[in-house]
Parts: structure tokens; sequence; C-alpha cells
């Protein structure tokens, strides 16, 4: 059997738009909803297919207990959303940080103050607000997961029938729940509702407010963006068509599953553009973020992010580490200004050394020099080689470069800034209790030895934005990135 000749969703053709024959003997990578294996993979090693299909049942209900959660509010942090297990933060920490991003886009002096009312408000205006950014430009359908509207019985009682708070209750009565009804039928107790204008959209986000704060709700909202976008969309621009947007084995997000959350745009990639590789396009980000990325996996050089990504529209980045993703903030707008001379210089030459090695060839400074458009005639280019490597090495350093053409680099004045960091599950955060950490950043031109602070990975991550930041928390101990 084809493993990719199957999609996720096999709508019934009676009108209820049921998600059935979810669970098929082969479960396509490139079906976004579930976590997926090849059943060439399993047959290679050996497994009869009633152990494929033993092996992908479990694999589904495991997971679907990890992301059993809804969006539920922090009760010592009125505006910050609480993650019960490891996983869903691909979801929760992008919605996080477009509710922060509305939140101070009201000028609301108490932003950390929320009635529950205000609460219902700023969580809906968000879901919008990321299922209207992934709507397909040429479209304006929008499509929700809901439970069915009806259903009576004791089994949709038994997965969805408290209010928000019994997210917080032990995971017991869920789990029972997803082994009795089997995940095929699990899935039969869900249906598609479509809208054709945002503003029926938006009164059904708010209709359905107790979905999106029970149980499963975070799943729920991730397959109405899933299905709002398409998945034909989503398979064309994912790069690789066997990649799933959940890990089959812990659950976590895919940068893919990061980027639609974050841009509307399911690519596999965080540099700028696109870029051509061996004859193929490489898909990347094409516009200035919303809201902003950082990674610890660019400290240890596994990937650069592009300045769509590191400079976004507000002071609000996610920040990934190995294993999980957190938000990092500030209310200050200085934070996204445009970009001075030396920090454009600073990046057009750095898309000259994709590697980061800090130089280029010197073969390359005459296109560095016109795409900053400073002067670059010939004699000129080659009096400036002469001068920024006078032992004649064939390279051109960064730092003598940008020295020479943008000398203000050297008297950049320290700024201050309040920021903070958010990690929603409780037993990370100070005293296990999901809180924002308070504290102070320094941004400098340059490293000053009387200012260093700490080696933290949030510091590390960081510092792919600001060579030179040093922080000061408010608490005992630096905030974590797990």
């Amino acid at each position: 059997m084809n493993s990719t000749a199957s999609l996720l969703l096999d709508w019934v053709g009676d009108g209820t738009n049921c998600f059935s024959n979810v669970v098929k003997a082969t479960c396509s990578l490139a079906s976004p909803l579930l976590p997926f294996i090849q059943l060439e993979l399993v047959q290679a090693q050996g497994e009869s297919t009633e152990g494929i299909h033993h092996i992908l049942r479990q694999m589904t209900i495991n997971l679907c207990l990890q992301w059993h959660g809804g969006f539920v509010f922090s009760e010592s942090e009125s505006t910050a959303l609480e993650q019960f297990e490891g996983g869903p933060c691909a979801v929760i920490a992008p919605v996080q940080a477009f509710l922060l991003k509305r939140l101070f886009a009201s000028e609301k002096s108490t932003w950390r103050d929320c009635p529950e009312e205000e609460q219902k408000n700023l969580l809906c205006h968000t879901l919008c607000d990321i299922l209207e950014m992934a709507c397909s430009d040429n479209s304006e359908s929008y499509s929700l997961a809901t439970w069915i509207r009806g259903k009576t019985t004791e089994e949709t009682a038994s997965i969805s029938e408290s209010p928000a708070e019994s997210s917080r209750q032990e995971e017991q009565p869920s789990a029972l729940a997803v082994e009795e009804l089997g995940f095929e039928r699990f899935h039969a107790l869900i249906h598609k509702r479509a809208f054709k204008s945002f503003p029926e959209l938006k009164d059904a986000i708010w209709d359905q407010y107790s979905v999106w704060t029970n149980r499963f709700g975070v799943l729920l909202f991730l397959y109405s963006v899933i299905l709002t976008k398409g998945i034909e969309n989503i398979k064309n621009e994912i790069e690789d068509a066997t990649e799933p947007l959940i890990d089959p084995v812990y659950g976590h997000g895919s940068q893919s599953l990061i980027n639609l959350l974050l841009t509307g745009h399911a690519v596999s990639n965080v540099w700028d553009g696109d870029r051509e590789c061996s004859g193929m396009k490489l898909l990347g980000i094409h516009k200035q973020a919303t809201i902003g990325f950082l990674t610890l996996m660019e400290s240890l050089r596994y990937c650069k992010v592009g300045s769509y990504l590191k400079s976004p529209k507000f002071p609000i980045w996610i920040l990934g580490s190995e294993t999980h993703l957190t938000v990092f903030f500030a209310k200050d707008m200085a934070l996204v200004a445009p970009e001075a001379p030396s920090e454009q210089a600073r990046r057009v030459f750095q898309t000259y050394d994709p590697e980061d090695n800090g130089f280029i060839p010197d073969t390359l400074l005459e296109d560095v020099m016109k795409a900053l458009d400073l002067v670059s005639d010939p004699e000129y280019v080659n009096l400036m080689k002469t001068k920024l490597d006078p032992e004649g090495l064939g390279i051109i350093l960064l730092g003598p470069f940008l020295q020479e053409f943008f000398p203000e680099q050297d008297s950049r004045v320290s700024e201050s800034f309040t920021v903070y960091h958010y990690n929603g599950l409780k037993q990370s955060n100070y005293n296990e209790k999901v809180m924002y950490v308070e504290g102070t950043a320094v941004v400098m031109g340059f490293e000053e030895p009387m200012l260093q602070t700490d080696d933290t990975p949030v510091k590390r991550c960081l510092q792919t934005k600001w060579p030179y930041i040093e922080l000061l928390w408010t608490t005992d101990r630096s905030p974590s990135l797990n």
C-alpha cells in the first residue's frame, strides 16, 4: 500500500463532516494531524499487520493524552497560559506570544491583571488572529474542528464534560475516554465547521470558548489551523513530504508547525527568502514576522535564523531549546526599531558568510559594498582590500569592515530594557508557579567584562540576536528554556 496515498481527513459523504477512518493501515507522513509512521518502515522491522495497527494505535493514544489539555490561564498569572505536558508548547507558546501582542496593543496599564471576561475576549481575539493569518492568500474560507453538536452520550461527556479547570485534574479521565473509545471513534466525535467570512468565524470562536478551554482544546485548535490553511497547501510548503508536524515519539512540534503558527506558512526553514541547493528550492521566511523566533540551536551552529524572524514587528520572541518553547518579551518598541546602518551592514555581510565564519573572501568585498550602496568602483574596492587585509590573506574580517564603514559601532551607548520570560510548564518555573520572570537586559555594541553576568541557555539563545546582551533577573535563578 502506498504510504502517501491516504490523507488524514476522510470526510464521509453524509454531510456530517466527521473525522472518520482516521487510523488506516498506512498513516501518511504528509498527513499533518497525527503523529506519523510509515507502513514500510514497520514492515521492514518484521511487524505483522496486527502489530502495525497496535503500534500505531498506541502511539496516537499516547500523544493524544500528551496533548489533552485546553487553553487554561495560570492561577498565579492571569494573562499567562499553563501547559500541563511536554509537546503542546508548539501551539501554546505561539498562542501566548500573540496573546501578549494583542494585550500590549490595547495599551492596558495593568496588563498582568486580567478578569475572567477579559481573559475570554483576549484568548478568542488571539485565536482569530492566528486563524486569519493561516488562511490561504487566495481564499477567505475558515474552518473549525469542534465536538459534534447534540451529542449527549456518555462518551462525549467523558471526554469534555467539565469547565476549563478540569485540565488541572488528573489525566486518568482523559486516558480512560480515549482508551475506551479507541482513537478512531474518538475522532468520529469531532466535525469540521466551515465559514465563508471572518465575522462568522469570530462569532463561532466566541460561541465555542468552552471548547478551547476544555480538554483537547489545544488539539482542536491545531486541527482548526491546519484545516483553515489546507492540507494541500501545507504539503506544498513543507520541505520534506515525509516530515511529520508532530514528532511520533516525543510529541514535539516540528519547525514547520512552529512556522505555521508564527507566520501562517508551514515552511521548514528559518532563513530569509528561498534558497537553491543542488537544484532544489528550499523555502524560507518571506517577510517580517509579527512574532520573532530565536533558537539555542543557532548558538550551537546547527542553523541560522534570518532577520525576518530575528527582528519582528513586536518585541516578542519564541525561544527554542532542544525540547521546549518559551517566550521572551518586552514592552519597549525600541527593541524592534528599524535597523541601524551598522546592523544592516552586519546582516548583509553575513549573507555572504553563510557558515558564520566572521569573514568573507576578498573577492566578495565588491558585492557586499554594492549591496550596501557604498562606493564600489574597482579602484576604490582594491584600495579597501589592501587596507582591510594588510597581510594579504585573501579574507575580509567582519569587525574591521564595520569599523571602517560604520564607525558608530564602536561608540554605541548601552541601553537598558525591562524584559520578561514566560515558560508554560509549572515544574520549570520558580516555586512551580507559572508566572512571568522579570529582568533587566543591557544591550551593548561591544563586550564589557565588568558587565558580564552568567552563561545560561536563555542568554546564549538571546546572544544570537544581541551578541553582547547581559541579563539581570529578579529571581534567584535564571529562567529555564526547558
